[in-house]
């Protein structure tokens, strides 16, 4: 006999014995980051090749947009306002990962002045530099520029939301 809400103990026990079968996500948090002249900020990570959107991994339990701004405050000595939620991108399982919900958050335009003192504060960035759109395409892997076009289209549309299933236009 299944326990119910009635017996709360036996309840509780037989639902996280549930949860703990289902699948876990793993969950990424970037953020769209401009300066006064509409560049974008761009990392390039330590622990692997190529550019990134500043962000980064979330922590057991953490929402994504406190992710973002835990990890900017992290690398790059960064207190931001998140203006909204650009695209959510599910990853499929890829090489040794299973799949992801990537997050990328619009970080609004930082004035001239807070853009121009950026700089990596960990051993997790080499480099942080703010590039042209065109430039960031040159940078970029495949995955990470289809993503960046979609955050780029979301925000001149107003923020509304694109949802990708693994880099394609779901619809």
């Amino acid at each position: 006999m299944k326990p119910t809400p009635a017996d709360p103990v036996a309840w509780h026990a037989h639902l996280a014995e549930g949860n703990a079968r289902q699948a876990r996500k793993r969950v990424a948090a970037d953020v769209l980051l401009r300066d006064a002249e509409e560049r974008v900020l761009l990392v390039n990570p330590t622990y692997k090749p190529g550019w990134d959107l500043p962000g980064g991994m979330a922590e057991a339990n953490e929402p994504p947009e406190e992710t973002a701004r835990r990890e900017l405050r992290e690398e790059l000595g960064l207190d931001i306002t998140l203006y909204g939620l650009l695209v959510v991108d599910w990853v499929a399982p890829h090489g040794p990962w299973d799949d992801q919900l990537a997050f990328v958050f619009d970080g609004g335009t930082l004035g001239a002045r807070e853009a121009g003192t950026i700089g990596p504060c960990d051993g997790e960035l080499s480099e942080a530099a703010f590039v042209t759109q065109a430039v960031a395409q040159g940078l970029l892997s495949d995955r990470l520029r289809t993503r960046f076009n979609a955050a780029m289209t979301s925000l001149h549309a107003g923020g509304r939301t694109t949802y990708l299933h693994d880099g394609r236009h779901a619809w």
